[in-house]
């Protein structure tokens, strides 16, 4: 059974940890019978969500779940805008196919309206 939890501790994370600088990493897991299979590296700012790290397995609904899971966290903190600081290009194709960025953009610039997008299809689906 697939569980999304978030890590107290950054061990085995230490690249990150550097990227992160002086900013507190949290880092979320996706984990399959204890394994980790995933995880999303991120930081919490006044004024945007910082993600430096995501290994979802070129799984695109793991990326999903990753990247919906901080949104969500972060829209309750009254955070608005979600910037990824990805060395790895490949990361964008799936964030660019799920719509969580635009082609020429690294920023997710108004969570709320997003997460509350998915609402709006959710009550407009035919029953």
């Amino acid at each position: 059974m697939l569980e999304i939890q978030e890590r107290f501790g950054s061990e085995g994370y230490e690249e990150l940890r550097e990227a992160a600088g002086s900013a507190e990493l949290h880092i979320t897991e996706a984990l399959d019978k204890e394994s980790v299979i995933g995880y999303i590296a991120y930081s919490y700012g006044t004024e945007r969500t910082v993600v430096y790290g995501l290994d979802d397995g070129g799984d695109l609904m793991l990326c999903d779940g990753l990247v919906r899971s901080v949104m969500l966290k972060s829209v309750l903190k009254g955070i608005k805008r979600m910037l990824f600081e990805l060395d790895d290009d490949s990361c964008f194709d799936r964030l660019r196919s799920l719509h969580f960025v635009s082609a020429d953009s690294r920023q997710c610039s108004d969570l709320d309206s997003f997460m509350n997008g998915c609402q709006s299809c959710k009550n407009n689906r035919k029953e």
